[in-house]
């Protein structure tokens, strides 16, 4: 990571934003004077702002910290090239506020006053924002757009899934995956067990011919299971509010999965169009999914770590040591970007599917009494030095070569694989 100094730039400024105005504190690198002010969250006002610090301080640049990594006021002060942005965690301007203010009260110029101390005090501790191109960026907006969707698209279906079984648990057994075109068609149709009993045979059939579940056998036993199948209840106070409120969240799954459908074309076309997807690609079990999240995690700046402890430390996989007096614990890192860590800890579980060497590790692991997620996230911690030596150097990941360099370097954990 690249460590700044304040003394590089002309003046430095803290940023309390809000949805209509933003406060705003500014002092020198000695922090001697301090001025504030405000202005509006329009895009008109802070480019007019922005620009009369360029006139003040024509060849310099300048600092401005705030308690965001993105948003409205992020991407318009990220359009200047004099401009550099630091994000503060919200949590540590609150405890800053805490151990100075007796009251711990917030109040806007003061929170702005905080975050221009803390970047003068502490920029070296600080992370600047720089922003990668605007190819990745579209694909890591992208890519965090769809998990949301998926998250959602779990959670409709889930609640789908108790509605039915409070009435209708026929239609769960017909179909196994419950986030299906399929599964919400037969549901717009016969939205309870009555209605699907009315219908013929013939017409069940060219329904799911029509949805391409071709497969003889198992059509002529859902329709059997239909036709002989006893209903949970004939009570038409239970099923038909029931009914109603899965005709009504059916249109909503079908639409999400249609969206998800989409965002997946759209986020292929871009990981393809960038020249280091071959690198994510051969990563084992990353797939069409996590692999544009790989390549969004490293970006296109190769500068950006200088080594594979800086990402491990930022993704928040490299746990946290701690010690007092005689005794010392291990935790989880709290402060980090949780999608981030998120990417690379569901890689790691892939990868155990896909690869030999972590298949091994994982069982090896396991068998010491290790739980799933801590041997997850250790993996996870192993495969980013191997990702960050693979993206350093544009070559691809080759499963065979990294087994060829374990077995040079006597690993354990190989022997450990051809015994078992």
């Amino acid at each position: 990571m690249k460590v700044l100094s304040p003394s590089q730039f002309a003046c430095l400024i803290g940023i309390d934003w809000a949805d209509r105005k933003h406060d705003f504190c500014i002092t020198d690198h000695l922090g001697q004077r301090y001025t504030y002010g405000v202005i509006s969250s329009q895009p008109e006002a802070i480019d007019k702002w922005v620009l009369e610090l360029k006139q003040q301080y024509p060849k310099q640049k300048i600092a401005v910290s705030c308690e965001l990594k993105k948003g409205p006021l992020v991407h318009a002060l990220l359009k200047y090239d004099h401009i550099t942005v630091f994000s503060i965690n919200p949590s540590t301007v609150a405890k800053y506020r805490k151990a100075f203010t007796h009251s711990g009260a917030k109040d806007d110029p003061a929170d702005a006053k905080i975050q221009v101390d803390l970047l003068r005090l502490h920029m070296d501790k600080l992370n600047p924002i720089e922003p990668d191109t605007a190819e990745i960026r579209a694909l890591g907006q992208l890519v965090e757009y769809r998990r949301t969707l998926v998250q959602d698209r779990v959670d409709l279906s889930n609640r789908i899934t108790g509605i039915l079984k409070s009435y209708y648990p026929q239609a769960l057994d017909l179909f196994k995956e419950r986030d299906t075109v399929i599964f919400c068609e037969f549901l717009t149709r016969w939205p309870d067990l009555g209605s699907a009993k009315r219908a013929k045979p013939v017409t069940l059939r060219k329904f799911f011919n029509q949805f391409n579940s071709r497969y003889g056998e198992i059509n002529e036993q859902r329709i059997k299971h239909i036709k002989e199948t006893m209903p949970l209840t004939e009570d038409s106070g239970i099923i038909e509010p029931n009914a109603l409120m899965i005709k009504l969240l059916v249109p909503q799954l079908n639409l999400l999965i249609s969206a998800i459908k989409e965002l997946d074309n759209d986020i292929k076309h871009r990981h393809k169009a960038q020249e280091q997807h071959v690198i994510f690609d051969s990563f084992p079990g990353a797939g069409p999914q996590l692999a544009p999240r790989l390549l969004v995690a490293f970006g296109s700046e190769m500068d950006r770590y200088q080594s594979a402890a800086d990402l491990q430390r930022y993704a928040g996989v490299a746990p946290v040591i701690e010690q007092s007096g005689k005794k010392s614990w291990t935790h989880w890192r709290y402060s980090c970007p949780k999608f981030l860590r998120q990417t690379f800890v569901e890689w790691a579980g892939q990868s155990v599917r896909f690869s030999f060497w972590a298949n091994a590790y994982y069982k090896q692991q396991m068998e010491k009494g290790k739980p799933h997620n801590t041997v997850i996230r250790s993996l996870a911690f192993k495969w980013i030095r191997i990702a960050f030596t693979c993206w350093k150097t544009n070559t691809p990941y080759d499963e065979s070569k990294y087994l060829e360099a374990l077995k040079r370097r006597g690993s354990p954990l190989l022997e450990y694989a051809l015994k078992s």
